[in-house]
């Protein structure tokens, strides 16, 4: 943390020699700054649990720093994880926004700060970045203010979640039984991390997939056998399968709701309030994080064979419904690093999904997005609601060989009810007090501190 100080301290020392005629500014720094933590998952190839806690770190101090700002003027109390006490009511709420962001992502990944760091080969440089966004404000005692708290937020995020199960690593072993995952479960300490906004993962855990022997078990296994069998070439398995890969160097499963969630703010206006945007990727980086948990305690508690060693081991099922082919390969190459039952993939995507149809009171947004994965000859993909993509995303997986339709549907649901509980309970937007216009933040052209909640059913 000393580095994160002395940067703040040089920083404060600047601001106040630069003008205080803040420049316009043409884009979004919560934007911005989530393409920063996008970046940073890819450079570190983290891994999908890891790059959904780093998301749901960064919006989450994103959101306390302005959050903070914001109800030291209308003296409210709602927080993700830093309370608003101390806050500067005359704070610069975009100052403190890019602060708190740099703030957790160099807490978490110091030789992302500078690029002459020898363990930094790609290149980031996230102090300079946040240098430039600061000088971009003018500087001033508001934005020094700003920056100031938002660090501190961001300082205190890391810190709070320092030991919040997510380490040390732990392996689960392997087993040849049948039904079992042959491999080792070499991220299982997730399923003991503490939820960022959820009470508990148990409404969300499944009661596993359906017995070896079962009519269901063999309709689903012939089912991806058919689907993902990479020695049936099929363009548009292939193009859907590789938009959601999510493999190793991209932005992760979760990366892409958070990709949905950038375009569909910029689409709908929702970047011209920096209340507005703090509280939507907010709530979507914890939808995003929590969605990790269930998933693993399931992953961690059933460690259910993936399809190809299942197809290739079905002499030993005991179903007479499935057929063994022992040279039966899957699509997406590699088996699949974790056990099966449930998909991180299909939670994220029901989380994500519902996270977004919630905020905006409707699910029938049309949106168009690029996958990282994504072949260059085939291009983005439009999506005429957000479930239709969660759908095809769940779909993506059967095309990749790599997981059951059971699978996908039991955690889409997870996902989607998680992502209702934070919706109903978590980061309720601000009322209008006496003191609404007084915000000269660059926020007033959007719903701002009156964003409506949608009409309960």
């Amino acid at each position: 943390m000393n580095r994160v100080f002395g940067l703040k301290t040089a920083l404060a020392a600047v601001l106040l020699t630069l003008s205080v005629s803040s420049s316009a500014w043409a884009d979004d720094v919560i934007t911005r700054w989530n393409h920063q933590a996008l970046d940073t998952v890819r450079t570190q190839r983290l891994g999908a649990a890891g790059a959904a806690r780093l998301y749901a770190m960064v919006n989450a101090a994103i959101y306390d720093a302005v959050n903070g700002i914001s109800r030291a003027r209308y003296r409210g109390r709602d927080f993700a994880l830093v309370p608003p006490r101390g806050a500067p009511r005359r704070g610069d709420k975009r100052a403190a926004a890019a602060a708190a962001a740099h703030a957790v992502l160099v807490g978490l990944h110091p030789d992302a700060a500078d690029p002459e760091d020898p363990d930094n080969p790609k290149g980031l440089d996230l102090d300079q970045k946040l240098i430039d966004d600061l000088a971009d404000l003018g500087g001033g005692r508001k934005v020094q203010a700003g920056q100031l708290w938002g660090a501190w937020v961001g300082e205190k995020v890391v810190l709070l979640r320092q030991t919040d199960g997510s380490s040390p690593a732990e392996t689960l072993d392997g087993s040849n039984d049948p039904g079992r995952f042959r491999a080792d479960f070499g991220s299982a300490q997730y399923r003991e991390m503490t939820p960022f906004a959820i009470a508990t993962p148990d409404p969300y855990l499944s009661e596993g997939p359906p017995a070896l022997d079962s009519v269901a078990y063999a309709w689903a296994l012939n089912e991806v056998q058919l689907l993902g069998n990479a020695a049936n070439p099929n363009t548009v398995f292939e193009q859907v399968f590789r938009f959601w890969r999510g493999g190793g160097g991209s932005a992760r499963p979760p990366g892409e709701w958070i990709k949905v969630a950038l375009v569909v703010s910029e689409q709908l206006g929702t970047t011209e309030s920096i209340d507005d945007m703090a509280r939507l990727m907010a709530l979507m980086g914890m939808a995003m994080g929590d969605s990790v948990i269930p998933a693993w305690i399931n992953k961690s508690t059933f460690l259910f064979w993936r399809p190809a060693t299942a197809i290739r081991n079905a002499d030993s099922d005991g179903n007479d419904l499935t057929v063994e082919d022992e040279y039966w390969n899957p699509r997406n190459g590699g088996i699949g690093g974790s056990p099966e039952h449930t998909s991180g993939q299909s939670t994220f995507a029901g989380s994500g999904s519902a996270t977004l149809a919630g905020f905006y009171c409707t699910d029938l947004i049309a949106f168009t997005f690029t996958g990282d994965d994504a072949l260059p000859e085939a291009g983005p993909r439009t999506f005429s609601s957000f479930s239709a993509a969660a759908e095809e995303a769940g779909r993506a997986r059967m095309f990749a060989g790599i997981h059951f339709a059971f699978s996908d549907r039991a955690a889409q649901d997870a996902g989607r009810r998680l992502a209702n509980e934070i919706l109903t309970n978590k980061l309720q937007p601000l009322k209008r007090g006496r003191h609404a216009d007084d915000d000269d933040d660059g926020d007033h052209r959007g719903r701002g501190h009156n964003a409506p909640t949608c009409p309960q059913s």
